[in-house]
């Protein structure tokens, strides 16, 4: 199935991907962000917070934007 992924990190950038029925949040952030850590991120689905285990639907739009800038300031 075919879902909207908004990475913010970075310079950003958004596209379709092809997921499995049912990937979680979690297992699509392991699979875009591989070397991050998901507790540095806000992750919405359809502009809404959601549970790790929220399984993906169809047409799903996949935010995640880190909350932790290297470099900033206190």
């Amino acid at each position: 199935m075919k879902i909207l992924f908004i990475n913010n990190d970075g310079g950003g950038y958004a596209d379709y991907v092809e997921v499995q029925d049912r990937t979680t949040v979690e297992a699509l952030f392991a699979r875009q962000l591989p070397h991050a850590k998901s507790e540095d991120y806000l992750i919405r689905v359809n502009r809404q917070p959601v549970a790790r285990d929220y399984a993906l639907q169809e047409g799903d739009r996949v935010s995640m934007t880190p909350t932790k800038i290297e470099g900033a300031g206190p």
